[in-house]
C-alpha cells in the first residue's frame, strides 16, 4: 500500500516535494532537537491523488490519518475527542515551494461541546477554553464550510461592546460562552445543520479542505505569478497544540533572523501575549517588536535568538521563524526562507559571502533575479499602499510605479509633460505614434493588449511604467474618460497611480519611493558576470536606450529597431512620402532624405557601444502602420504632402490587410521594395566605417534580414545587402567587416535551419513572433481569452512572458542544432521579451544559445538569470 502519512521523526528537509516546505522544515526541526510540538504529514502524492479521483480523498489516506493520530496519543498523553484530557491539533496547508497565505489553516481541531468543558477543567481557566472554542468554530466555518464571516465579526462585536472591551482578550468566560452558542446558530442558519461535534469528522473534512484550498482562487493566481507548477500540490501539516492565549505567560508571534526589509544581521520580528497566530495578522491588536519581550521573559528572548542562530546557520539563509510561548515555554511551529525585499536579498547575500556562511555561487542562487526589478524602479511606499484600494486590476507589463494627472492622448500627455505635470498616459491601445506621449509620461495604461504588446515593450525598453489589458476599465477618448467596471469615472487632469509591478490601479495620488542601487548590487553582478557563459545584450533603439544599456552592463545591442526611429517627428513625413510614392523614382528621393537621418542614428549607437556588437534589424512592420487612418487626420496630411485627400484615402485603403501581422512585412518588403534595404544598409555601413575612422572602434555591423521562412528569400535579400555593403566599403576606402544574418519567428524557419544557415551568420529568435505564429494567437488579443486558459488550468503561465518550451521551445533547440550542423560558427541569440525573463533564459542556456537580449533595464535581470542557469546547470 501506498504510504502517504509521515510522522515529523520519519522526515527531512530534503523531503520538500513529498512533505512540503512546512512539513520537511517541521521534521528538520524535530530532527535538530529543537522543541517542535508533534505532528504528523500527509503528503502531497495524497493531495494529487484527490485530484485526480475528482475530489475525493481515498480511504487508504484517511486510515493512515486515523493510524498516525492515534500515535500522536501515545506521543501527548492526550486523548483526541476526549471530554477530559482533550488532544487539539492544528491543520495546515503546505506546499513545496512557500505561498504565505495562500492557503488555508484551522487551529485548535477537536473542540466540540464537551471537550471544550473538558479543557476548561483541565486548565482551570474557562475563559481560555471557551476563547479557543469560538475561534474554532469560526476557523473550520470560514475554510471548511466557507460560509460568510460578516455575521461571525457582528457577534463577536456585539460581545465586546457588551463587556466594555476593546480587545477580544478581555471578554469574560461568560461572554465567551454566549459567543460560542452564538457562533453555533450562526453555522445552523447558514449550513442548515448543527456544528460537528466528532472530531474525526472535523479532521476528515479539514483535511479535505486543505487539499481544496490549493485550488482556489489566490492560490492559482500566485502560483501562475510566480511561475509555480499546479501539479506539485499541496501536504497536510497535524499538529498538536501549543496555547498563546492561555494567559499572560502565553503568546505567538513571528521572528525574522534579519530584516525582511533592509537585511540588517539583527533578529527581527512581532508578538502578542495571550493570543493565537491568526491575532498577529488580523491587525485588531497591535503587536510589539521582539526586543520587547526581554522586559518579561528574558529567557524564552534569549532561547528564540539561540534557535534563530542555530536554524540560520543551518539551513543557510534568512529563516521566517513562527513560535508560541505557552506557560512560559517557548515552541517552534514553523521555519521557512524568508521572504524579502530586493534590498534586503542583495544585503543578505554579501552578509552571507562575508560570514562564511554561503559561497558566491550559493549566495546567487538566494536571489530572485526578478526581484532585481524593485532596486531599478521606483516602487509605492509599503504603508500607505497597505491601505489603498484598486479600482482596476490589468497585466503587470513594465515593473514600477508611477503616480500622476490622466491623460488620453499622446499629444496631451506631452503638452502637459512640458508644462511641468506628472502624467499617466491612457489609451484603449497604443500605436507607435505614442511613443513621444509615452517618453514623456510616468506611467502608460491601456485597456487592451498582452505582456508583449506594443505599449508593454516599448514601456519595458524606456524603463516606464505600464499595465496593460486592463479589462476593468473603458477609456472614451472623445469625453476624455475613464470608466471602471463599478461605474467610477476618472477624468483629464484626475489622479491615477500605477503599480507595473502588480497589475493595480488606483484612483489617488499615492507617494512613490525611488529606485537605490547599492553598491551590494554591484557586487552581485559582478559575481554574476564571473559565473555566467550567456552573453548579455539589450533592444535599444536610440542612444538613451544605448547608453542605459551599457550602464546596466549590456554587452552589445541584441536588435535595434529601425522603424521605431522612423516616428520622430523631423523624419516621419519623410517616411510617408516613400510609402505614397507612385514609382521607385519618387521612393528613391524620399529615401535619400532618410539616408542622413538613419546614418545619424547608426553612429549614434556605434558611439554608446564603443565597438560592442550592434545588431540592426532592417525595416519589420507593415507600411499602413506609418499612415494615419481617421478622416480628418489623412485630410491635414494630404495638405502637408501636396496631395489629395483622395489620393491619400486610397493609398491608406490599398494598403489594408486582413491580418497585417501575417502579411506585407519583414522581408516581404525588401523584396517588393529593394530600395528600402539599400538604403539602410547604406546608412548601417556608412556610419560603422566613419565612427571607425573618427573614434578608432572595431566595429563589425550585424545586419539582420527579419521574417523569414524560405532559404531563397534571405538568399534574394542577403544579395541586395552585400552589393550596397561591398559598394560603400569600395567608396569609402575601409574595408570592415560585417555579418548578414536572420531573425528566426516563423516556424517554417526552425525547420529549415539547416538550410537557412548556408546563408545565414547569425540566428536571432525572435520569440514574441515565433510564439504568436506557433500557437496561432494574436499576442495583442490574447489577454481576451488567456484567464480563462489560466483558470481551467489548460495553461500554467504566460506563453508570451515565458518560453513555451515543450511547443516553441522544441522549435527553437531544434533550429539551434540543425544550424550549428551547417554552420558550426553560427551565432545563436534571442530578443524577443522572453530574453529578460529568468526561466526563459535557464532555457536558452540549456540550448546553447550564444546570448540574449532584452529591454535595457532587464539586462540586471538577465545577467543574474542567466549565471544561476550556469550554476544550477554545472553537472
Amino acid at each position: 500500500m501506498n504510504k502517504y502519512v509521515y510522522a515529523f521523526e520519519e522526515g527531512n528537509a530534503s523531503m520538500r516535494s513529498l512533505l512540503g516546505g512546512k512539513g520537511a522544515n517541521l521534521a528538520e526541526m524535530t530532527g535538530l532537537g529543537l522543541p517542535v510540538p508533534p505532528g504528523f504529514t500527509v503528503s502531497t502524492d495524497a493531495c494529487n491523488r484527490y485530484y485526480a479521483n475528482d475530489g475525493v480523498v481515498e480511504d487508504a489516506v484517511f486510515e493512515q490519518v486515523f493510524d498516525a493520530l492515534t500515535a500522536l496519543e501515545n506521543k501527548t498523553g492526550k486523548k483526541f475527542g476526549d471530554a477530559k484530557n482533550p488532544l487539539l491539533v492544528s491543520v495546515r496547508s503546505g506546499a513545496a515551494i512557500s505561498m504565505p497565505g495562500m492557503m488555508d489553516t484551522i487551529l485548535n481541531l477537536g473542540l466540540n461541546d464537551a471537550t471544550a468543558e473538558g479543557l476548561a477543567e483541565a486548565t482551570g481557566n474557562a475563559r481560555f477554553a471557551y476563547d479557543t472554542y469560538r475561534r474554532f468554530i469560526q476557523m473550520f466555518s470560514n475554510v471548511v464550510m466557507e460560509l460568510k464571516m460578516s455575521q461571525f465579526e457582528e457577534a463577536l462585536a456585539a460581545a465586546r461592546e457588551k463587556d466594555g472591551a476593546k480587545v477580544d482578550s478581555e471578554l469574560t468566560a461568560d461572554t465567551l460562552k454566549e459567543v460560542v452558542e452564538n457562533y453555533k446558530d450562526i453555522y445552523r442558519a447558514q449550513t442548515g445543520q448543527p456544528f460537528p461535534q466528532t472530531p474525526r469528522q472535523q479532521l476528515a473534512a479539514a483535511v479535505e479542505a486543505v487539499f481544496r484550498s490549493w485550488n482556489n482562487p489566490r492560490a492559482n493566481i500566485y502560483r501562475r505569478l510566480n511561475g509555480i507548477p499546479s501539479s506539485l500540490g499541496t501536504a497536510v501539516n497535524v499538529q498538536s497544540m501549543v496555547f498563546g492565549n492561555m494567559g499572560d505567560d502565553c503568546g505567538t508571534g513571528v521572528a525574522f533572523t534579519r530584516s525582511p526589509s533592509t537585511g540588517e544581521n539583527k533578529l527581527f520580528g512581532e508578538y502578542l501575549m495571550n493570543a493565537q497566530g491568526e491575532d498577529v495578522v488580523a491587525g485588531i491588536r497591535t503587536p510589539q517588536t521582539i526586543e520587547t519581550l526581554g522586559e518579561n521573559m528574558p529567557e524564552v528572548l534569549k532561547q528564540l535568538h539561540d534557535v534563530a542562530y542555530k536554524l540560520e546557520r543551518h539551513f543557510g539563509d534568512m529563516q521566517d521563524i513562527e513560535f508560541t510561548i505557552e506557560r512560559g515555554k517557548l515552541y517552534m511551529l514553523q521555519t521557512r526562507n524568508g521572504k524579502r525585499t530586493a534590498t534586503a536579498a542583495l544585503q543578505i547575500a554579501v552578509d552571507l559571502v562575508k560570514e562564511g556562511l554561503a559561497t558566491r555561487e550559493e549566495a546567487l542562487l538566494k536571489i530572485d533575479a526578478k526581484q532585481l526589478n524593485d532596486v531599478l524602479h521606483p516602487t509605492f511606499d509599503p504603508e500607505v499602499i497597505k491601505a489603498a484600494t484598486p479600482i482596476a486590476m490589468g497585466l503587470p507589463a513594465s515593473p514600477g510605479a508611477a503616480s500622476g494627472m490622466l491623460y488620453f492622448s499622446a499629444q496631451e500627455a506631452e503638452e502637459a509633460a512640458a508644462e511641468g505635470k506628472d502624467v499617466i498616459l491612457a489609451r484603449t491601445e497604443t500605436s507607435p505614434e505614442d511613443i513621444q506621449g509615452m517618453s514623456c509620461s510616468r506611467g502608460i495604461l491601456t485597456i487592451r493588449g498582452g505582456m508583449t504588446s506594443h505599449a508593454a515593450v516599448v514601456a519595458r525598453g524606456m524603463g516606464r511604467c505600464c499595465i496593460t489589458g486592463c479589462n476593468d476599465a473603458f477609456i472614451d477618448p472623445e469625453e476624455k474618460v475613464l470608466r471602471t467596471s463599478e461605474g467610477r469615472e476618472f477624468h483629464e487632469g484626475d489622479y491615477l497611480s500605477l503599480d507595473g509591478s502588480t497589475g493595480r490601479v488606483y484612483g489617488e495620488k499615492l507617494p512613490t519611493v525611488p529606485a537605490a542601487i547599492t553598491g551590494n548590487f554591484e557586487t552581485i553582478l559582478g559575481w554574476a558576470d564571473e559565473c555566467r557563459t550567456l552573453g548579455v545584450r539589450a533592444n535599444a533603439d536610440t542612444p538613451v536606450d544605448a547608453q542605459t544599456a551599457r550602464k546596466f552592463g549590456a554587452e552589445g545591442i541584441g536588435l535595434c529597431r529601425t522603424e521605431h526611429m522612423f516616428f520622430n517627428s523631423d523624419r516621419i513625413i519623410s517616411v510617408r512620402r516613400m510609402i505614397v510614392a507612385d514609382n521607385e523614382k519618387q521612393r528613391k528621393a524620399a529615401l535619400a532624405e532618410l539616408l542622413p537621418m538613419q546614418k545619424s542614428d547608426f553612429r549614434a549607437l556605434y558611439i554608446s557601444m564603443e565597438g560592442r556588437p550592434v545588431t540592426i534589424r532592417l525595416l519589420d512592420p507593415p507600411l499602413h502602420e506609418f499612415l494615419p487612418h481617421d478622416g480628418e487626420e489623412i485630410e491635414a496630411l494630404a495638405e502637408v504632402m501636396g496631395i489629395s485627400a483622395e489620393t491619400l484615402h486610397n493609398k491608406v485603403t490599398s494598403l489594408h490587410e486582413t491580418n497585417p501581422m501575417l502579411g506585407h512585412r519583414g522581408c516581404r518588403l525588401a523584396v517588393t521594395f529593394p530600395e528600402i534595404p539599400r538604403m539602410q544598409v547604406t546608412a548601417i555601413m556608412e556610419a560603422a566605417i566613419e565612427v571607425q575612422k573618427e573614434f578608432g572602434y572595431q566595429i563589425t555591423p550585424e545586419i539582420m534580414i527579419p521574417l523569414v521562412g524560405e532559404t531563397k528569400e534571405l538568399a534574394f535579400v542577403k544579395n541586395i545587402a552585400v552589393q550596397t555593403a561591398e559598394a560603400v566599403i569600395e567608396e569609402q576606402g575601409l574595408r570592415i567587416p560585417y555579418k548578414i544574418g536572420t531573425m528566426i519567428e516563423v516556424p517554417r524557419a526552425c525547420l529549415i535551419a539547416d538550410q537557412i544557415a548556408t546563408e545565414a551568420e547569425f540566428f536571432s529568435f525572435g520569440t514574441n513572433d515565433l510564439t504568436q505564429m506557433s500557437f496561432g494567437f494574436s499576442r495583442d488579443d490574447a489577454g481576451k481569452f488567456l484567464p480563462d486558459y489560466y483558470e481551467f488550468k489548460i495553461f500554467e503561465k504566460d506563453p508570451f512572458a515565458t518560453v513555451d518550451v515543450d511547443g516553441v521551445g522544441k522549435l527553437i533547440a531544434m533550429a539551434a542544432d540543425q544550424g550549428k550542423k551547417s554552420r558550426p560558427d553560427l551565432k545563436l541569440g534571442i530578443c524577443g521579451e522572453h530574453g529578460g525573463d529568468p526561466e526563459s533564459i535557464e532555457f536558452c542556456h540549456k540550448v546553447g544559445l550564444t546570448y540574449v537580449s532584452c529591454s535595457a533595464f532587464r539586462v540586471p535581470i538577465a545577467r543574474l538569470a542567466a549565471a544561476q542557469a550556469a550554476i544550477k546547470n554545472k553537472k
